[in-house]
C-alpha cells in the first residue's frame, strides 16, 4: 500500500513519504514546516545537493575531470618535454643522475675527468655518486685524459697552428695532469712548430705590405707570440720571411 503525504504549499504526489528523499520534481522550495513535512523539505535538499552533480552536464564535467586526472609527469610526458625536466623536483639516484649528465656532455665532444667534475659539483652531485661514476667511466674508456690531450694538440697545431706553450696553456684550464700534458706536447717537435711558424707568417705577410718595416715585424711577430711561440723563433722567422722579399732586415735580430 502506497502512503502518500500532503506536501505544504503543493498537492500529494504518488510515492512521497519519509522512505523518498527525492522531493517535488518541479525543483520548488517550501517553506519551514514541522514534523514530517520538515524533515522531507531537508531530505529534498539534501538530496538535490547531492544529486547536483548528476545529469548530462556532470557527465561532461566527470569525463572531463578524468581526463585532467593523470599524473603531473605523464601528461609532460605526453606533451614531449625531455625527461630532465619531468624529473624535476623528483627524487631521483644522485648515481643514475651522474651518469646521465656526464653522458649528454661526453656526446659528441671528448671531454676531461676534471670538467666533467666540475659539471656534476655544478649540479649539486654528492661528492661520493660523482667519484663512483667518473671512475666507472675511466674504466670503460669513455673518460680518456691522455687521448683528449693527444687528440687536443694535434687538432689545435694543425688547424690553429698553436705552439706548444700556447697548448700546455690550454690544456691546464681543462685540469689535464702536467705529466700528461707534457706527454702529448711532447710529440710536437721543435722543427715542426718552426715550419708551422713560418706557414703562419706566409699567410699574413701579404696583408703588412705598405706598412714601414718595424712595424711589419710588430704585426707578424706579435701574430706568432699570441699562438704560444717564443720570441726568438719569432724574430728569426719573420727575418727571414722578410728578406725573402727584398727587405733589408739589419737590426731586425733585437728583441721586438
Amino acid at each position: 500500500m502506497t502512503r502518500r503525504t500532503e506536501w505544504p504549499g503543493g498537492p500529494a504526489e504518488p510515492g512521497d513519504g519519509p522512505e523518498f528523499a527525492g522531493g517535488p520534481t518541479d525543483g520548488s522550495v517550501y517553506e519551514p514546516g514541522t514534523g514530517r513535512g520538515a524533515r522531507s523539505r531537508r531530505r529534498s535538499r539534501g538530496g538535490a545537493e547531492a544529486g547536483a552533480g548528476f545529469g548530462e552536464g556532470a557527465g561532461r564535467r566527470a569525463r572531463s575531470g578524468n581526463r585532467s586526472s593523470g599524473s603531473p609527469s605523464s601528461s609532460r610526458a605526453e606533451r614531449g618535454e625531455p625527461r630532465d625536466q619531468r624529473d624535476k623536483g623528483e627524487l631521483r639516484d644522485p648515481v643514475e643522475q651522474a651518469r646521465a649528465i656526464c653522458l649528454r656532455l661526453l656526446t659528441g665532444t671528448p671531454r676531461t675527468r676534471k670538467q666533467l667534475a666540475d659539471a656534476l659539483r655544478k649540479r649539486e652531485i654528492p661528492d661520493e655518486a660523482a667519484e663512483e661514476v667518473l671512475a666507472r667511466f675511466e674504466d670503460v674508456g669513455l673518460i680518456d685524459d691522455a687521448a683528449f690531450a693527444g687528440a687536443w694538440v694535434e687538432s689545435r697545431h694543425h688547424g690553429r697552428g698553436l705552439a706548444r706553450r700556447a697548448l700546455v696553456r690550454e690544456l691546464r684550464t681543462k685540469g689535464v695532469d702536467s705529466s700528461v700534458i707534457d706527454e702529448a706536447v711532447g710529440r710536437l717537435d721543435a722543427d715542426q712548430e718552426e715550419e708551422t711558424a713560418r706557414e703562419l707568417v706566409a699567410r699574413k705577410l701579404r696583408s703588412t705590405r705598405g706598412l714601414d718595416r718595424d712595424k711589419r715585424l710588430r704585426r707578424l711577430a706579435g701574430m706568432l707570440a699570441r699562438k704560444g711561440y717564443g720570441e726568438g723563433m719569432a724574430l728569426r722567422v719573420v727575418r727571414q720571411a722578410l728578406e725573402e722579399e727584398g727587405v733589408d732586415t739589419e737590426g731586425l735580430d733585437e728583441p721586438f
